[in-house]
């Protein structure tokens, strides 16, 4: 079997896996987000936050619980890390030095797991599961709840109130995430990956040193990486380190975890505004543009003109042999498409276009599938985008849902569009621009902007993952990639709250013969095509001085 066969026979097994899981998984969370009944574990978690979980709550409402539970998450996490030198179980690490501790709390709790550090020389066992590991249950819970508000103000007519989100987060955790995280976590074991609290061995003397493992809770850490979208990894060399993920069923696994809660929330989305075939459109566009974006790479990786590519069939510099560029693409593809930032290759050796599809990847706004809620309601809001649109060309106030479009609501959504960019230009701009910055780009020209590009589009969009080459590791980068991760997080919560509770308060209007039909594949189209013009148009500039130049060259 060659190497593209095997590749495309991987995408396929995926598509498989995910189809299968698509129905129950989004029947269960509809379960979850509208039982009235907790559970008993769920009662002792509101008496001891002081919650009450049957209070309805307004978006400024929701909102603020959004902010002050991650405002109370970064001052934690800050706290411990700093604490980590007088902590059991710390491995010997000295604590963390306060750029860099305030860089991994903004990008745990952003859901985006940027790191700036080698992870099995910095963090002890108590940072990693206590710290780490806990952020991302409730960071990835934070943004389920978020689309779930959403999803409500699109449901519900004459009320400003979307929920609770004290019952939506406790939910996310204990129904969802814990219980596949368990089976998930079980099911990396059995292929290998560690799970212990073992300490530095040396494993052999090498030339120029010797060479040190240490072990921990891996695979619970693991499992929960990639389900929750978060992406940051145990060990420096990330989802590529054999103690991460040994073989090539548990890379097809974890990117089926990657995906899973993505998917499976389009239909959990149809169910609750009343109309399954809404969800369906809503994934028909999310897959097209996976597919689409897996064949672009598979075919810059695999035909990528010159000798060694060639002769090893392919471009496999920074690639395991492990799992081959098929594997590798799917992986990178996957985890730019959503805010996993997870890697099992390095971005930065994969070809000049290849590396500037992974870019254009998280510059969509990670929406195909996306994040864990986060690629839900980011879709939605391009939804009203491409409504409002369509509602231009026909001369007719735009519809969705049964919902009108009006000036509040598209000026929300065009903000939430905006701040991404913005952060995005702005951080890059100045990085370019000032005298010290620059030292950190391991290469010069087209390459090195893109190191520095793609760190600010990963930070922005609480992506993770990095290029590889620039040395992040710097008060400048540690403080600018912090604020726009925890800016790109919660202006566009802010954003598509305001939106839900605009939406809620509406009366529904009754579908005329003039009404677009949403749930059509023409509108799939339309929604597809928004999304690539108006990203398109909005980074085209920037892509064209980093990865553009460097592959027509």
């Amino acid at each position: 079997m060659g190497p593209v066969t095997a590749g495309v026979l991987q995408a396929l097994a995926l598509i498989g896996a995910l189809a299968l899981a698509h129905i129950p998984l989004g029947n269960h969370m509809v379960r979850v987000y509208t039982s009235p009944r907790h559970l008993r574990i769920e009662k002792w978690i509101y008496r001891g936050i002081g919650a009450y979980p049957d209070t309805e709550m307004r978006w400024p409402a929701y909102l603020r619980g959004v902010l002050a539970f991650s405002f109370a998450g970064v001052l934690f996490l800050y706290l411990l890390q700093r604490l980590q030198g007088v902590l059991p179980g710390s491995l010997g690490f000295d604590s963390v030095a306060p750029a860099q501790a305030f860089n991994t709390a903004a990008s745990f709790v952003a859901n985006t797991n940027w790191q700036s550090y080698y992870g099995e020389q910095t963090m002890g066992h108590v940072v990693q599961t206590a710290g780490l590991a806990v952020q991302n249950f409730v960071s990835a819970a934070v943004g389920m709840a978020v689309a779930v508000a959403l999803v409500r103000g699109f449901a519900r007519a004459r009320t400003g109130e979307l929920g609770n989100f004290w019952s939506d987060l406790v939910r996310g955790v204990t129904r969802v995430l814990v219980p596949l995280a368990v089976v998930g976590a079980l099911v990396l074991v059995a292929c290998g990956v560690v799970q212990n609290f073992s300490g530095i061995h040396e494993v052999g003397q090498f030339t120029g040193g010797v060479q040190q493992w240490n072990g921990g809770a891996v695979a619970s850490q693991e499992v929960i990486k990639e389900l929750g979208t978060n992406g940051g990894g145990y060990f420096n060399a990330n989802s590529a380190h054999p103690f991460e993920n040994p073989t090539p069923f548990s890379n097809l696994f974890e990117i089926f975890l990657i995906l899973l809660i993505p998917v499976a929330l389009t239909r959990t989305f149809g169910l609750m505004v009343g109309s399954v075939r809404q969800g369906y459109a809503v994934l028909a566009t999310m897959a097209a543009l996976w597919i689409g974006f897996v064949a672009l790479m598979m075919w810059t990786e695999f035909a990528h003109p010159g000798p060694a590519p060639q002769a090893a069939g392919g471009a496999m510099e920074g690639k395991e042999l492990r799992f081959g560029i098929g594997g590798s693409s799917l992986f990178a593809v996957t985890t730019t498409l959503t805010s996993t930032g997870a890697v099992n290759s390095f971005h930065s050796s994969y070809t000049g276009f290849g590396g500037g599809i992974t870019m254009l990847g998280m510059m969509l706004g990670e929406i195909a599938p996306g994040g864990v809620g986060s690629g839900l309601y980011g879709m939605l809001i391009m939804a009203v985008v491409a409504v409002f649109i369509a509602g231009l060309m026909v001369g007719r106030t735009p519809e969705y849902l049964g919902k009108k479009i009006g000036p509040r609501e598209i000026k929300l959504a065009a903000l939430y569009i905006l701040i991404t960019p913005a952060l995005v230009l702005v951080f890059t701009s100045l990085s370019m621009a000032l005298p010290t910055p620059p030292d950190s780009m391991l290469n010069p020209g087209a390459h090195g902007f893109s190191e520095i590009l793609y760190a600010f589009t990963s930070a922005a969009n609480n992506n993770g993952s990095a290029f590889a080459g620039l040395n992040a590791d710097t008060d400048w980068f540690n403080t600018t990639t912090g604020l726009a991760m925890l800016l790109g997080r919660f202006l566009p919560m802010v954003l598509v709250l305001a939106l839900a509770g605009s939406l809620a308060a509406q009366q529904p209007v009754p579908a005329t013969a003039g009404t677009l039909r949403t749930e059509k594949p023409m509108f799939s189209g339309l929604l597809a095509g928004a999304v690539l013009i108006i990203v398109g148009l909005t980074y085209f500039p920037a892509l064209a001085l980093g990865p553009l130049a460097e592959g027509l060259a």
